[in-house]
């Protein structure tokens, strides 16, 4: 009975030891992610199939199994790292790229895509190739990515250049940036009806005001007659900039994740035709 009483008797289970088996479970998860459709699958089955002798082997009495097993595990840290060092590199770039590490590089990247949205606008205004750029802020855009065609792409003026190339079938539409990444290309926005707008504004134009109307989105539009880089936020245009002030107020509202000032809304407002 004394097998019986220690196996109800066990020691009480308290929030640490809950944290420790999430832990480990999570940690066994994403291994078995990073290792799945990869050759490191039929590794850890012979390396379980190892360690299963080693215990058979203890349990049996094979001396000279175990004692060539028992050798062979000195050299198994060096062997891993030599035979899985494609998989360890790719399992730290993954983990470079959780949400937590993501949060800490987020300012550096968000710098980075303001450069690369001034740099496209500017190359498009010197080539005179009309585009549209609506950047995501605290308000999802998920309905219009869904409507377009997906890309999750790594935000680069060049991919911009390629997609509102006049010969690329995804010109035809807006590029939406989601989180420092192109999220889908070719999609279409509600175009803004206020009768006050200028007629000389074009259907990029007035797809621009009309998402920026409805959401707290910024909206960059270069103009396929004039080439003039203008940057629309609460319905609001701002026509004619430079790479100077376009980086400026780019970087006022999407990198520091902010409205614009009153100030600088009624300045908006003026320049609105």
């Amino acid at each position: 009975m004394d097998w019986l009483n220690s196996v109800f008797q066990r020691p009480t289970v308290d929030w640490r030891d809950l944290v420790d088996i999430l832990l480990v479970s999570v940690l066994i998860y994403e291994v078995l992610k990073l290792i799945r459709g990869t050759r490191a699958v039929q590794m850890a089955i012979g390396g379980g199939f190892i360690v299963a002798l080693f215990y058979g082997s203890r349990w049996a009495q094979l001396e000279t199994v175990n004692w060539l097993i028992r050798n062979f595990l000195s050299y198994a840290v060096f062997a891993i790292i030599v035979l899985f060092q494609a998989d360890i590199r790719r399992a730290l770039a993954h983990l470079g790229r959780a949400p937590f590490f993501r949060y800490l590089a987020k300012s550096e990247s968000a710098a980075e895509s303001v450069e690369e949205l001034v740099v496209a606008a500017g190359l498009l205004s010197k080539r005179r190739i009309g585009a549209i750029i609506a950047v995501e802020r605290q308000i999802g855009l998920r309905g219009y990515i869904e409507g377009g065609i997906p890309l999750d792409a790594v935000l680069t003026y060049d991919l911009l250049l390629s997609i509102f190339h006049p010969t690329s079938p995804l010109h035809d539409g807006a590029v939406i940036v989601q989180e420092d990444r192109i999220a889908a290309a070719a999609c279409f926005l509600p175009l803004a009806v206020n009768p006050k707008l200028g007629k000389e504004l074009g259907s990029r134009h007035r797809a621009a005001i009309g998402l920026t109307e409805e959401n707290d989105a910024v909206a960059l539009v270069v103009s396929e007659e004039t080439g003039g880089i203008s940057l629309v936020v609460d319905g609001q245009i701002e026509r004619d900039l430079d790479a100077d002030r376009l980086g400026s107020r780019l970087r006022s509202m999407v990198l520091e994740r902010r409205a614009a000032k009153p100030s600088d809304r009624q300045a908006s407002a003026a320049l609105l035709l």
